[in-house]
C-alpha cells in the first residue's frame, strides 16, 4: 500500500512520516509530496530531516497532481498541505493554496480510486469568541485562513459523499506543539525563559492545544489501525482545554523553568509590541500575536476523549517529552 502525505515536509508531516516509517510493512511505500524539501527554505534545518525509505517528490498542490506511482486498494492520503501562518501571508494566498489544494487532492484521489483521506483543518473556522465550541457549533470564520479551511473541509466532504464506502476524517487541532514546531509554544517557552513574557490583560484565557505525537497517534488510530467509513470531524485538543496560566505553570514545572509572570494591561502590550516588532521580529514580538493571546480558543475535546482513542500523554507529560527531545538535539 501507499501512504501519500501532501505537505509532508512540514512540522506535523515530519512526525507523521517518522511514525509510519516505524510501523509500515516491507512492501509499503511512503510518499512525501511537498513544494519544499527537507532542509530547504521554509523548513527548519537540522530538525526536519529526510527519512530513509521515503520517496520525496516536489509538487505544488495548487496545480493538477501527476506523479508516477502504482495505486493499491488500501492507499491512504494525508492532506496536510496548507498556507497557515497568521500574520505572514496575503489573503489570496490562503484561498489559492488551501482551496485549490483540496480540489486537486480530492480529484487525484478520485482518479486513482483512493478511498481514505485524512484532512488537517483548523480551529480557525469557528471564528474568534469566548464561547465553548464543539464539532456541532456553527462555524463563523472571520479570517481568510479560517474561511479557506472551512471551504476545504466542504470540498473533502463532497468527495466522500460521492461514495458511501469512502473514509474521511477531518481533524481540527488546537495549537500543536513538539519538536520542530518553532511557533506559539516555542515562543512562549523562550519568552518565559527570557523573562519577557507577560499575561496580556488576563490569566484565564483558554488556549486549546495538543502535543504533536498525540495528534499523529490519533491519526494512526483513525486511518491505519481502524476503518471508519463515512465522514467525521474531531477537535484535537486536551480535554478540557487549559487556561494560559495552567499552560505556563505546566511548562515551567515540566522543563525546570521559573519565572514570576506579571499581568499587564493588554492595550499597553499591543502598543509596545507595535513599537518593538520591527526590532524584535525574530523573538516573535508582533501586535497581532498579542491580540491573539487576549482571545480564548475555547475548544471542546470531549468527542475525541470519548471516541475510543486512549491518550498517551497528559499536558505535563507532553511538555516533559518535548523538552527531552529538544534537549537531546540542543534545540533549547
Amino acid at each position: 500500500m501507499n501512504y501519500l502525505i501532501f505537505g509532508g515536509s512540514g512540522f506535523i508531516g515530519t512526525h507523521l512520516i517518522h511514525m509510519i516509517n516505524e510501523i509500515k510493512n516491507q512492501n509499503d511505500k511512503i510518499y512525501c509530496l511537498d513544494l519544499v524539501m527537507p532542509g530547504e527554505e521554509g523548513v527548519v534545518p537540522g530538525i526536519v530531516e529526510k527519512n530513509e525509505g521515503v520517496n520525496y517528490i516536489r509538487l505544488d498542490v495548487r496545480q493538477k497532481i501527476y506523479f508516477d506511482f502504482i495505486p493499491t486498494k488500501n492507499d491512504i492520503i494525508f492532506n496536510l498541505a496548507a498556507v497557515h501562518r497568521t500574520p505572514g501571508h496575503e489573503s489570496y494566498e490562503y484561498f489559492e493554496t488551501n482551496i485549490s489544494g483540496a480540489e486537486n487532492i480530492t480529484d487525484f484521489a478520485e482518479k486513482n480510486r483512493i478511498n481514505k483521506i485524512l484532512f488537517t483543518s483548523s480551529i480557525a473556522p469557528y471564528g474568534a469568541s469566548e464561547a465553548l465550541k464543539s464539532e456541532t457549533t456553527l462555524p463563523t470564520p472571520n479570517t481568510p485562513y479560517g474561511i479557506s479551511k472551512l471551504v476545504a473541509e466542504k470540498i473533502h466532504m463532497i468527495w466522500q459523499a460521492k461514495d458511501p464506502n469512502r473514509e474521511l476524517t477531518i481533524v481540527r487541532p488546537g495549537v500543536v506543539f513538539g519538536k520542530g514546531e518553532h511557533g506559539n509554544m516555542t515562543r512562549l517557552y523562550n519568552a518565559i525563559k527570557g523573562h519577557y513574557y507577560f499575561y496580556a490583560g488576563r490569566k484565564d484565557t483558554i488556549k486549546a492545544c495538543i502535543y504533536v505525537k498525540e495528534l499523529v497517534e490519533f491519526i494512526k488510530y483513525r486511518m491505519i489501525d481502524n476503518c471508519f467509513t463515512g465522514s467525521d470531524i474531531f477537535n484535537c485538543t486536551f480535554e478540557p482545554a487549559c487556561s494560559i496560566e495552567h499552560i505556563c505553570n505546566s511548562m515551567m514545572k515540566s522543563t525546570g523553568l521559573y519565572s514570576k509572570i506579571p499581568c499587564v494591561n493588554g492595550r499597553l502590550l499591543i502598543f509596545v509590541a507595535r513599537i518593538l516588532s520591527p526590532f524584535l521580529r525574530k523573538k516573535g514580538i508582533h501586535p497581532d500575536r498579542v491580540k491573539k493571546l487576549m482571545v480564548s480558543t475555547n475548544i471542546c475535546g470531549k468527542k475525541l476523549k470519548d471516541s475510543g482513542y486512549k491518550f498517551h500523554y497528559s499536558l505535563d507529560e507532553s511538555y516533559k517529552n518535548w523538552f527531552e527531545d529538544c534537549e537531546k538535539k540542543g534545540l533549547f
